[in-house]
């Protein structure tokens, strides 16, 4: 069996410690709902690691945030030609806002991702799930 690497289990969201099982059931921007399952399938693994966990998540998802309204920012103020007039403002603000709207699932998928994979020190990669 090949070994699943950790940018592979990091985009597609698999479990840190198996690599095989998903973190979330629901596709990212479908019509099923996302939800995050409490044991990953295959290594049975908590996600949850204690009570609240993943409210650190809003801190990660915070940063990513910040991060896009930026580069949003950014690429409106290239794309308007360097307008940084006061009736510009409403241009900046609908470009942001519909930014961070659209991206909502992405955050809130990825920020908890992220937590378990990056974030997490108790939480190891165990190659033993690589094995047949």
């Amino acid at each position: 069996m090949q070994k699943t690497t950790k940018l592979y289990a990091l985009v597609k969201g698999k479990c840190p410690q198996c690599r095989r099982g998903d973190i979330f059931t629901g596709s990212l921007y479908g019509l099923d709902i996302q939800h995050t399952n409490s044991v990953c399938s295959h290594c049975s693994m908590r996600f949850e690691i204690e009570p609240g966990y993943f409210y650190a998540a809003m801190y990660v998802s915070y940063a990513m945030n910040v991060s896009e309204m930026i580069t949003v920012g950014i690429a409106t103020y290239v794309f308007s030609g360097g307008n940084l007039e006061f009736e510009s403002l409403w241009l900046y603000l609908t470009t942001i806002f519909t930014g961070c709207l659209l991206l909502a699932p992405f955050n809130y998928r990825y920020s908890r991702v992220i937590l378990l994979h990056w974030l997490s020190p108790k939480i190891k990669y165990n190659a033993y799930y690589d094995k047949p």
